[in-house]
């Protein structure tokens, strides 16, 4: 469970349940159980509420208080966020073993991310950066700034 400003932001864009999950193509209990955290947002809707609505996605998953407003549009490149977990990875100089097992997530599943093979999922993608304190958005590419601030 992580908390989340999902309804902030379907609130200030002055949506209902309804009309915010008819853009994501969703219904409105899912809306609900992401707002909740009962249930985590894809990566890919997640990717394109920031996109749409310039949201940063620290801002989105609760890691800021105030929204970091990027006009950078962004594609979900798993090669790219595999890469970028690899670069993190290695500068804090641990095995894949040492790096997920603070996380909480399998190694073979990372090994997956980190390879490319798989895109991350929102709830292990948001396990890192908290764990490592480190920025989704530029996780994601969308901003060069590698820590949380």
């Amino acid at each position: 469970m992580y908390e989340n400003n999902i309804k902030d932001c379907r609130e200030e864009l002055e949506m209902n349940q309804q009309e915010f999950g008819f853009i994501f193509n969703v219904s409105r209990k899912t809306v609900s159980g992401w707002e909740n955290a009962y249930n985590s947002i894809p990566l890919k809707k997640l990717v394109k509420l920031c996109n749409l609505y310039n949201y940063s996605m620290d801002f989105v998953v609760g890691f800021l208080r105030r929204n970091k407003k990027y006009n950078r549009k962004i594609k979900t490149n798993r090669k790219f966020i595999g890469t970028r977990l690899k670069e993190i990875r290695t500068n804090l100089n641990l095995s894949q073993l040492q790096f997920t097992k603070k996380c909480g997530i399998s190694q073979t599943t990372y090994s997956h991310y980190e390879t490319g093979l798989n895109l991350i999922n929102t709830m292990n993608a948001y396990a890192i950066c908290k764990t490592y304190n480190i920025s989704m958005d530029y996780l994601v590419g969308r901003t060069n700034k590698k820590y949380i601030k």
